[in-house]
């Protein structure tokens, strides 16, 4: 196949080159050459000879055949070339096509691969634009909702710190106010819009803001937290007293920015507190009054029993006097542990060291001591070890009072025997070491006890008797307390059924015996004496010694009776006791001084109290020139009257007590008189009268309902300036209290007021509370009674 596809490529390509004629005469010529030699060859076989007939006829017929044919068939062939040629060229150009086409495609591909990449991206983009928009969408919904919730936090944040009765504020490093809640307005009286951009300087008073600034300054330089306690006033005047702690507080980068101050109002805790101190005044109070109460008929059986003594009587009689002497001391020094305990409670218990003469002390004990111990038939020793002739600086009084309770303890508990007091000292230097062993043979105390008999109100338990409930529990307390206030100390052994032993030890400085308080002399100028006293049985007392010294005494058993009575050109000397039935001897004092402290010259005003005197700085602050304590003492009164007169006193009165009638007022009879009496007392009848006369009596009644309409408010900031201990304010209040009762005619309010405004006055801290408290409680009857007065005008 391959070379006739050869042949007739020749042929086609023959037939191109030589052109449709040439190459059909050259074909035709061939054919006719062909065909004479086919017609040859054929003849040739069929007859074995060839004519030239039939050469001719074969070279005629195809001269005649041939070209046509051939031309025929080359014009075929011819177109066919054409054909083909074009059909090469449309074969080219498709396979150009093709190729172009593969291009096309292959770029297509790329491009549809690209076009895909794209898509693919852009989908790809798409989705993540999608997300991207749908995160910030989230992202922006979560942030509008977080700033939805920090509005809402805020908000409530805010109604929290405004709801909050605290005060809350912020100040920034320059301690100017940047913020503060609804209570912090209240109490400075400033929106926070107007209190931003201020100091305490500018929202405070100097007093109050002093301290606020200098806490402030303290936290930033010690950059830490700081609590306090103060007293602020709110702009209606009002004091309360708060608790306030400022913190410093910084940015993120740990710059200091400021302080937030958050302040607690305390001042019901501040009025607890008071009502406490209050109470444990008040307790005070009763326990100095029952002392009082109790020592009143005590000190008339210590004072009449020691005159007795020196009275002529049987052995028997002085026995059984000496007993009663010794209880009554007894039950005294009781009083003094009842007295010392509270002390101790409030820490006001003091010690006033004094030179003493040790041996003469030691004795003054053994003595005592020896007559006790024979009232119960027992037997009392003392051994001095060592030489006793010191003189040294103790508080005697609390000393001996330690020693009496152990040696009344060790008699207490013992039934027979005795006790065996031993007294050394080892002198070192300057101070000399007492040791004072009281030793009993009473019923001894069990070891397991010995840590517990110095608590105070314990009493030992004993199975065998009961001679441990006869004690208080308060006597050996007191006594260990005494002791180490002096430095010292006690200690015990003993063995139940075999005794005890109390040591003492302490240490006291020696002093020169030039410091021995002289003994005063006895006075030969006799002295007109006015004494207020309202217990008969200590009157007798006193005026049976002041007159076995040949002094003249005139008594009044009260406080209004002294003022009436008392002259004060006629008498050289005043004894005032300090609780009256119806006022106090400070009172007293108070009025003689006022009364005619500016016209004459008072004589000393000397306070008799049945209470321990350990300090007298507390009467002379009061009025008092001079205090001395109940029952009175041969020593104590002479002391007062060298201490004044002198020896060389010459009196410019005379000696006999002048007994000169006093005016009375009259006292009204009927009940009118009585009504009209009180209404005087108590309300200004003059201004009253002349105000109802010209304006009638209801501008009073509106002018009364106002008053009890501003009297609360007033109440209100008095109690704070007076649990803030405000003088300034509790006077500026009882000064408007004051012109308000004065305007309306409340005379007796007006007074008060008058009192409570005049920090002057002696004694103004110790009787402020109560005239507040009158002022509180007597303001609502003396209207009832104004009004009452205006019902029957």
């Amino acid at each position: 196949m391959k070379p006739m596809k050869n042949l007739a490529q020749y042929y086609v390509d023959l037939l191109v080159k030589l052109g449709i004629l040439r190459f059909s005469i050259l074909l035709a010529l061939a054919l006719v050459a062909l065909a004479v030699v086919v017609q040859v060859g054929i003849t040739l076989a069929l007859h074995g000879y060839v004519d030239n007939i039939d050469i001719i006829r074969s070279v005629f017929f195809g001269l005649i055949i041939t070209p046509w044919a051939v031309y025929f068939l080359s014009v075929v062939v011819d177109q066919l070339e054409e054909s083909r040629q074009r059909l090469s060229k449309l074969v080219a150009k498709l396979k150009d096509m093709r190729s172009r086409d593969q291009e096309l495609n292959y770029q297509l591909q790329q491009n549809i691969v690209k076009l895909n990449q794209e898509i693919e991206e852009r989908i790809k983009a798409e989705e993540a634009r999608e997300e991207a928009m749908a995160d910030l969408e989230n992202e922006v919904y979560q942030r509008e909702k977080t700033q939805l919730e920090l509005a809402e936090r805020t908000a409530l944040l805010r109604s929290f710190i405004d709801a909050s009765p605290d005060l809350i504020y912020y100040r920034n490093a320059d301690g100017v106010f940047s913020g503060c809640n609804r209570a912090m307005e209240e109490l400075t009286g400033k929106k926070e819009r107007e209190l931003v951009g201020l100091t305490p300087w500018d929202v405070y008073s100097e007093e109050i803001a002093q301290p606020i600034v200098e806490t402030d300054q303290q936290l930033f330089s010690q950059n830490c937290a700081i609590t306090y306690e103060q007293w602020l006033e709110y702009p209606d005047g009002r004091k309360n007293y708060f608790e306030i702690r400022k913190v410093p507080f910084y940015s993120k980068e740990g710059r200091h920015l400021g302080l937030v101050g958050f302040g607690r109002d305390i001042t019901e805790r501040k009025r607890h507190e008071e009502s406490l101190e209050k109470a444990s005044r008040d307790k005070t109070t009763f326990i100095a009054t029952i002392s009082h109460e109790l020592r009143t008929p005590l000190n008339g059986i210590v004072g009449l029993s020691r005159m007795l003594l020196d009275t002529t009587m049987t052995q028997e009689q002085r026995k059984y006097l000496q007993t009663i002497h010794v209880s009554a001391v007894t039950l005294g020094n009781i009083f003094n542990d009842i007295i010392d305990m509270d002390k101790f409670d409030q820490r006001k218990l003091e010690l006033f060291p004094q030179p003493l003469n040790l041996g003469e002390f030691v004795t003054e004990i053994e003595s005592l001591a020896a007559l006790m111990a024979e009232q119960k038939g027992l037997r009392f020793d003392l051994e001095r070890l060592t030489e006793l002739s010191y003189v040294v600086m103790v508080d005697g009084t609390r000393l001996r009072q330690v020693l009496w309770n152990l040696i009344s303890n060790a008699m207490k508990f013992t039934r027979e025997g005795g006790i065996v007091m031993t007294v050394s000292t080892d002198i070192e230097d300057d101070h000399a070491h007492i040791v004072m062993d009281i030793e009993d043979t009473g019923i001894g105390i069990a070891e397991a006890e010995l840590d517990k008999i110095f608590a105070m109100y314990y009493q030992v338990k004993s199975g065998k008797d009961n001679l441990h409930a006869v004690g208080t529990g308060i006597g050996l307390a007191v006594s260990r307390q005494l002791m180490n206030l002096m430095n010292g100390d006690i200690s015990v052994s003993s063995e139940e059924g075999f005794g005890s032993t109390f040591t003492i030890s302490l240490n006291v400085p020696l002093v020169d015996d030039a410091q021995l308080t002289p003994a005063s002399p006895v006075m030969e100028k006799k002295l007109n004496i006015f004494m207020v006293e309202d217990i008969e049985l200590n009157v007798t007392v006193a005026k049976s010694l002041l007159e076995s010294l040949g002094h003249s005494i005139t008594v009044a058993m009260s406080g209004e009776e002294a003022k009436k009575l008392f002259v004060p050109d006629r008498y050289d000397l005043v004894l005032l006791d300090i609780q009256l039935p119806d006022m106090t001897g400070f009172d007293v004092a108070q009025f003689y001084r006022e009364q005619y402290g500016h016209d004459y010259q008072l004589p000393p005003l000397v306070a008799l109290t049945a209470n321990v005197l350990k300090d007298k700085r507390e009467y002379l602050a009061k009025g008092m020139d001079d205090a001395i304590s109940k029952p009175l003492s041969v020593i104590a009164v002479q002391n007062v009257i060298h201490h004044y007169f002198g020896a060389a006193h010459e009196a410019d009165h005379d000696t006999e007590p002048r007994n000169d009638n006093v005016v009375e007022m009259p006292r009204p009879h009927t009940e009118s008189d009585k009504k009209q009496d009180q209404y005087s007392r108590i309300l200004d009848l003059d201004m009253l009268n002349s105000y109802v006369d010209i304006v009638g009596k209801q501008p009073v009644l509106d002018s009364i309902t106002m008053f009890e309409s501003m009297m609360p408010d007033y109440l209100d900031i008095l109690d704070s300036n007076m649990i803030a201990k405000d003088q300034s304010g509790i006077v500026s209040e009882a000064h408007k209290i004051k012109g308000a009762a004065g305007s309306i005619g409340l005379a007796r309010i007006q007074a008060v007021a008058q009192k409570a405004q005049s920090p002057q006055a002696p004694a103004w801290w110790e009787n402020i509370t109560d005239w507040v408290e009158e002022i509180k409680t007597e303001y609502p009857q003396d209207i009832q009674l104004l009004q009452q007065w205006l019902s029957e005008k």
